[in-house]
């Protein structure tokens, strides 16, 4: 994974959106002690952020440094490098000791992971039986008509040989991930449960966000330039028929939680 965000890790600090603050809110509410929560696979600390605000501690890891030097310094957050699988014999120097944690978030990472072995360190390491999991992911964003008939096949054909086979999760909204975990109190299921994060963006912000893509990394080191100047001047068109240079660009986003039970 690291090595996909390694050379535009400024465009992804710089591009991607936040997430909603009802989404932490409704976490929080799910976790009856806050005092440490396990962000993994942080990047540039999106949801460390927000995390950091509601929790005592948070250790925040990657498997990307270049990521985390995008990350902002807070007093209660711990930036941690780490390989893409924790060896358990480093596992309580890297990250915590058995039933320490409170939450464990993975904001669009999950499809990045060896999930069976992550899973077992998730359920070694949270609390029980109250420790909470919440992972979610983002789909692709949605603008109006105009730009969202250009983003479609630029999406579905241009990008599509270019995406790693975890991406297929994502489209899924994470719906037909592996996550087993227990519902949280008062839910039959562990989702996924919808929310939606919003961020105005002109068209250079916009065209950011595409470039810090994975698929975008990959084509370019294949030769091939997904934004090229016709697809550019596509955008650019339909970017502007409504007069509007900065647009509400919204994410449809979509989280999985659960928690480890009586282990």
């Amino acid at each position: 994974m690291a090595k996909l965000f390694i050379k535009q890790a400024k465009q992804y600090a710089e591009g991607r959106p936040s997430y909603p603050q009802d989404l932490f809110q409704f976490i929080a509410s799910n976790t009856p002690i806050r005092d440490l929560a396990w962000d993994v696979g942080t990047g540039s600390a999106q949801a460390a952020q927000s995390l950091a605000r509601m929790y005592k501690n948070v250790i925040a890891t990657d498997t990307s440094l270049k990521q985390l030097e995008f990350a902002p310094k807070i007093s209660n957050v711990r930036y941690q490098c780490t390989p893409p699988v924790i060896p358990m014999n480093q596992f309580e120097e890297l990250i915590s000791s058995e039933s320490s944690v409170d939450l464990v978030t993975v904001a669009q990472a999950l499809h990045w992971f060896e999930l069976p072995t992550f899973y077992e360190q998730v359920k070694w390491v949270l609390k029980k039986p109250h420790g909470v999991i919440a992972a979610w992911c983002y789909t692709v964003p949605e603008v109006n008509d105009s730009v969202d008939s250009v983003f479609k096949p630029f999406y579905t054909v241009d990008s599509n040989p270019y995406w790693d086979s975890g991406r297929k999760w994502v489209d899924d909204k994470y719906t037909n991930i592996e996550f087993p975990f227990e519902p949280v109190d008062g839910f039959d299921d562990t989702g996924p449960v919808k929310f939606v994060t919003e961020k105005m963006m002109k068209l250079d912000e916009y065209f950011t966000y595409l470039k810090s893509w994975s698929a975008y990394q990959t084509a370019k080191e294949k030769g091939v330039d997904l934004l090229s100047d016709e697809v550019t001047q596509k955008f650019k068109n339909a970017w502007i028929e409504d007069g509007q240079d900065k647009k509400v660009v919204k994410f449809p986003v979509h989280l999985r939680i659960g928690k480890v039970g009586n282990l």
